[in-house]
């Protein structure tokens, strides 16, 4: 029997990074569920328990700091890992997303080898 692919939700409000991100997750395997502001992302992730979200920050309606928090602090989604990818790159950034139970942080741009090398480490 094959084995089941990996759902991977992308919550970014860049339509280019969502497609990027998309096409490259479904070419390396992974199934791939998309949302375009925080509360979709919310949602998305209450509705489909993705095996991993990769989340932005700076996003429309919650920030990606809040989904975070209000997903990991939630016992039915705390184990879902979350990679934050950003431009904030200040060290009070990184610290606030790891405060909020983020798994990983990557500055945009980032290398997409090394985002999939943490997908595969976090969702083995």
């Amino acid at each position: 029997m094959a084995e089941k692919k990996k759902k991977i939700l992308v919550v970014d409000d860049s339509q280019d990074m969502r497609i990027i991100l998309s096409m490259r997750l479904k070419i390396n395997g992974y199934d791939v569920i998309i949302a375009q502001d925080g509360q979709e992302g919310l949602d998305r992730a209450r509705a489909d328990a993705p095996d991993l979200i990769i989340l932005d920050l700076m996003l429309p309606k919650i920030d990606g700091y809040e989904v975070c928090r209000m997903l990991k602090f939630d016992d039915k989604y705390k184990n879902i890992p979350v990679i934050i990818l950003s431009a904030l790159d200040q060290q009070q950034d990184r610290e606030k997303a790891v405060g909020s139970g983020a798994d990983a942080y990557f500055i945009k741009p980032f290398d997409l080898e090394l985002l999939l090398n943490k997908i595969r480490s976090l969702i083995t």
